[in-house]
């Protein structure tokens, strides 16, 4: 049965805001995106108001999954302080207005703290690890999944979480456009394909849909991709990061204790430049960057062996031993890696006895040694 955005407003129309309008009329949804039962939408309110909304986030959710035929709902509350909006006045006694509490009553708690205090561990998984880049199109999630295949091959249990909800890839890379189902505690189960768990945005919109994201909207998702997701007992949970140095790194930075990044390059100078953006970020947030992976250093000629430097080569070992950090090995840019990304059968999978596997389950070698070693000094 096909669900229609018309059916997610007249639901929704029936559930009040904190200050009684209907939640259509209250000016705080974002677009719907409704299709094959999946419906995602977001609740944006002020930052000074977000406490009083959240109930109703839950009820809206609850509303649109009892519409006949959804099956899956995210609905992301965002807030955010209005541009030269006035600091929250100071306690004033209750005159028991209805509705909204003053913006003080929804503050959280003031003091000292590091952002980094909210971390907490995803229940079950043993270790979080970001593949990032500092900037698109140098073959990250290629990475991120043939990585965390490399590690599945190391006889870890191991999850691949896709947060890069710019621009989505795992469903493409894997094959999958199924959506996920819920479980009884109304959590996300991830599926599954080549042994490993994953979850990605993708699998709940459209794959040509416009993924418009406000700096709220994307800590939220990238929060809720990682807690409302039963991922079971995990040795690893392989996170691909967006690219650059924005609200997703950090807030999946303060949300959960990363055990380390690894940075993908290409040897140019233009992409190494952004790497350099990356591994200073996650140094900020004291994220241990587990090594530099030189992706596209060379291209070799499937006829005639010749190997050609087309980005340049050497320029991301050269970086890491400037920078003190681990270089974890090239992998060149070859047309059985593409072809089989495209195809959904990642290289390593497809090919596990040829030279490219080989490679990635070198890297993986390397991270995985990294973090026994993390576990051993902590």
């Amino acid at each position: 049965m096909s669900v229609t955005q018309q059916q997610v407003l007249d639901s929704l129309g029936r559930i009040k805001s904190p200050r009684g309008v209907a939640l259509t009329n209250a000016n705080v949804l974002s677009g719907i995106s409704a299709s094959d039962g999946k419906v995602f939408f977001s609740i944006n309110v002020d930052a000074a108001e977000a406490r009083a909304w959240e109930s109703i986030r839950a009820e809206a959710e609850a509303a649109v999954r009892a519409i006949p035929g959804v099956t899956t709902v995210m609905v992301a509350l965002t807030a955010e302080r209005k541009p030269g909006s006035a600091p929250p006045p100071p306690p004033q006694p209750s005159r028991g207005t209805p509705g909204v509490q003053p913006a003080h009553a929804h503050k959280p708690p003031q003091g000292g703290g590091s952002p980094m205090a909210r971390q907490s561990e995803i229940p079950g998984v043993a270790a979080v690890i970001a593949v990032a880049s500092g900037k698109g199109g140098v073959g990250k999630s290629t990475t991120a999944l043939n990585l965390a295949l490399g590690l599945r091959d190391l006889g870890l249990k191991v999850g691949l979480l896709d947060a890069d909800i710019y621009g989505p890839s795992v469903p493409r890379l894997t094959g999958l456009h199924d959506k996920p189902e819920l479980n009884n505690e109304r959590k996300m189960i991830p599926l599954r394909r080549f042994g490993l768990a994953i979850m990605s945005i993708g699998f709940l919109v459209e794959e040509e849909t416009a993924m418009i994201w406000r700096g709220p909207m994307v800590m939220s998702a990238v929060t809720q991709m990682l807690r409302d997701v039963e991922w079971g007992k995990l040795d690893v949970l392989v996170v691909d990061m967006p690219p650059g140095t924005g609200d997703a790194q950090l807030t999946l930075a303060q949300n959960v204790p990363l055990k380390g990044a690894v940075i993908v390059s290409t040897p140019q100078d233009l992409s190494l430049i952004d790497a350099r953006r990356g591994l200073a970020m996650f140094s900020k947030v004291n994220v241990p960057v587990l090594g530099i992976v030189e992706n596209m250093s060379y291209f070799q000629c499937p006829h005639c062996g010749t190997k050609s430097d087309i980005f340049g080569h050497g320029g991301a070992r050269h970086e890491a031993e400037k920078l003190g950090v681990p270089f974890l090995g090239e992998i060149p840019l070859h047309m059985a890696i593409r072809a089989t990304s495209d195809a959904g059968n990642p290289v390593v999978d497809s090919e596990p006895d040829g030279p490219h596997a080989a490679i990635y389950r070198a890297i993986a070698g390397q991270v995985r040694d990294q973090l026994k070693a993390a576990v051993a000094t902590a």
